[in-house]
């Protein structure tokens, strides 16, 4: 069974995709398959980040 990945590991994925992306030559195949999986990272974090604020909200709230 596949580890969950954490919200870092997810974010510092990320970031390797963008370095790779921007200061490597890739052929448009592999350029458009770290865009599919940087855009899913992206909308994973986001989220992540979405529940971490309506959790804080629901703690102030109280």
């Amino acid at each position: 069974m596949e580890k969950k990945q954490t919200f870092e590991e997810k974010l510092a994925r990320l970031n390797e995709i963008v370095e790779k992306v921007e200061n490597t030559t890739l052929s448009l195949e592999d350029a458009m398959k770290l865009y599919e999986e940087g855009n899913s990272l992206i909308k994973d974090l986001q989220k992540s980040l979405d529940e971490a604020e309506t959790k804080i909200q629901v703690i102030k709230d109280k």
